[in-house]
């Protein structure tokens, strides 16, 4: 794998990309490297589509407020997202904005937000958190997008989830221990996993039982202090990704 440059600006391109394919830019992104960044013709950029891995690409100059991008070289080959299904109580706004794009940065394979009876909002705006995935993946040199599903209720997350997925219960009501340690006691790195944190209300004692119930489930704490919702997301992918993840 070349050695990842992190001063050459780089794109999400929802379009193919190989070797010689120029690639249409939208208004957004023309003004961004024009205007923005002050690119001129024949400086270079890195750019991904979450499928093709990640291309050098040439900027073709047509006009103050137009552009495009030809494919010169593969810099990177495509790599495949960690098996881990963030599952979370939606917030509000800007601080559902920070727990995505920390989400993506940890690692999360899939964004699924779960209505709990104290979740804070019921609608969820998919395109924002899309496009606050892409925003993340793109400072973060990020080449696997996560999968953003609609939003579904507790119950309905958990039967329709794999039978042999581990669920991390992050649960404040566990007993404050070692939460490496509880995880390290299972012993399965590389096990496909799911991530459930609730609201910042908490789970109820009905919803704490029904995940519990699963065959396949760890409830941990994180420690003897409340966490906010969005620092939570980070603590627990942050500890799942030490322990079972690729961080090990």
């Amino acid at each position: 794998m070349a050695e990842y440059d992190f001063n050459a600006p780089r794109l999400f391109i929802d379009a193919p990309l190989r070797e010689g394919e120029r690639v249409p830019l939208d208004r957004g992104q023309a003004n961004y490297l024009l205007n923005v960044l002050r690119l001129k013709a024949g400086e270079t950029v890195l750019i991904f589509n979450g499928r093709d891995g990640e291309w050098r690409a040439e900027v073709s100059v047509e006009g103050r407020k137009a552009a495009d991008l030809l494919c010169r070289e593969r810099v990177r080959e495509q790599d495949r997202a960690p098996d881990i299904v963030y599952a979370f109580a939606p917030l509000k706004h800007a601080r559902l904005d920070y727990m995505v794009q920390k989400a993506v940065e940890m690692g999360a394979g899939v964004l699924q937000p779960v209505l709990t009876r104290r979740t804070q909002t019921s609608r969820v705006n998919l395109e924002r958190m899309r496009s606050n995935a892409v925003e993340a993946a793109e400072q973060c040199g990020i080449l696997s997008l996560p999968e953003v599903r609609e939003e579904q209720s507790l119950e309905r997350f958990l039967k329709d989830l794999e039978q042999e997925r581990l669920i991390v219960f992050c649960d404040e009501e566990a007993p404050v221990s070692n939460p490496v340690d509880a995880l390290a006691k299972l012993g399965n790195k590389g096990t496909r996993l799911a991530v459930i944190v609730g609201p910042e209300g908490g789970f109820t004692d009905q919803e704490r039982a029904l995940v519990a119930a699963r065959e396949r489930c760890v409830c941990v704490s994180l420690g003897p202090r409340i966490l906010r919702a969005d620092t939570a997301a980070v603590a627990a992918l942050a500890i799942v990704q030490s322990v079972l993840g690729d961080w090990n």
